[in-house]
């Protein structure tokens, strides 16, 4: 129990610095918002060695702090309801079994910007925000896709790390 509050802090400690780093870096994508989503790792292979409810808890508990951080109420409304609908999405893409760790991780990264639209939408009362959706989407499925790459290289790093380990024990 005490191995896996330790893990879950160490990914959450990471997921931050990600989240840190993408904030430093000066992209401008033309639509208000958008980012690479670098966090997102971290939820991805998350889901691939610890329980559902871990990889929701890491991935709540960093909005949260980063919000609080570095946010303000707005940004964190967002950044919950899209990581909520994210994380729901990617849990019944792994649950059903037929989609690749990159199939996973854009349709996490397409519901992400789904949630934050629909949020936005809701919130300033204005459904000509839709018109964003086009962009999001797309920018959803890049990065998606990026993100689910590095992911299936980290599992293999992981995962060959682990044979190394246990061949020379």
């Amino acid at each position: 129990m005490s191995r896996k509050v330790a893990y879950c802090g160490i990914l959450v400690a990471l997921a931050m610095i990600f989240s840190y780093v993408e904030a430093l870096i000066p992209v401008n994508f033309g639509v208000p918002g958008m980012k690479l989503g670098i966090a997102n790792l971290v939820v991805v292979t998350g889901f691939y060695f610890l329980k559902p409810q871990e990889v929701l808890m890491v991935s709540f508990i960093r909005i949260l702090l980063m919000g609080f951080m570095f946010g303000n109420g707005m940004s964190l409304i967002y950044s919950i309801s899209g990581g909520l609908l994210s994380f729901g999405v990617m849990y019944l893409i792994k649950k059903t079994g037929g989609f690749s760790i990159i199939g996973m991780s854009i349709a996490g990264g397409i519901g992400h910007n789904v949630g934050q639209i629909l949020v936005a939408i809701w919130m300033v009362q204005n459904i000509n925000l839709i018109y964003y959706l086009p962009a999001l989407l797309v920018a959803g499925a890049v990065t998606g896709t990026l993100i689910g790459i590095l992911s299936q290289r980290i599992l293999s790093a992981i995962k060959s790390g682990s044979r190394m380990a246990n061949v020379q024990n």
